[in-house]
């Protein structure tokens, strides 16, 4: 399959709602409990200020997943360190669209003097957790019990890379 990835635009935004949607009605590994407003993309832009935000397109332009880094802590001290999310269109997981994503997010924090990546991972969500590992991120803590989505209880797991 041939794509681009390229930075996010404006032009992005329903596109990327929508795949984010996707997972917070039907898994664990969006956080809210319910869809969100489109101008959650808003929050996502300011969140990812002045780190790459970038999405994958097919050759009509048809965004088939989005990725980026946001600082790990606002604190100027911890400037080498930034969060990883990325997010697949369900009929595109597994074309290896998140690993292209992902270097090219590793490539650009490597630019900014970033030297660690970390993810937050709901533990109810193992295909994330199990693609980390394939990436190289291991796990370095766990926080237990800290998220109710759907009456349910979950942990967070925490993986590091190194870059």
């Amino acid at each position: 399959m041939d794509y681009t990835i390229v930075p996010v635009s404006k032009e992005d935004a329903d596109a990327v709602i929508g795949i984010f949607n996707y997972y917070v009605e039907n898994s664990f590994a969006a956080y809210p409990e319910g869809p969100v407003p489109p101008q959650s993309f808003d929050l996502l832009v300011n969140l990812s200020a002045g780190y790459p935000f970038l999405v994958a397109k097919d050759g009509e332009g048809k965004v088939l997943g989005f990725a980026l880094l946001r600082p790990h802590n606002p604190m100027p001290v911890f400037y080498r360190t930034a969060e990883i999310a990325c997010f697949i269109a369900p009929e595109h997981i597994g074309k290896g669209i998140g690993s292209a994503m992902q270097d090219v997010l590793l490539h650009e924090a490597r630019e900014k003097g970033i030297s660690s990546i970390l993810a937050a991972i709901s533990s109810l969500n193992s295909a994330s957790i199990a693609f980390h590992k394939k990436r190289g991120f291991q796990e370095c803590g766990c926080f237990q019990k800290i998220g109710r989505k759907w009456g349910q209880d979950f942990d967070v797991v925490w993986m590091q890379k190194m870059i």
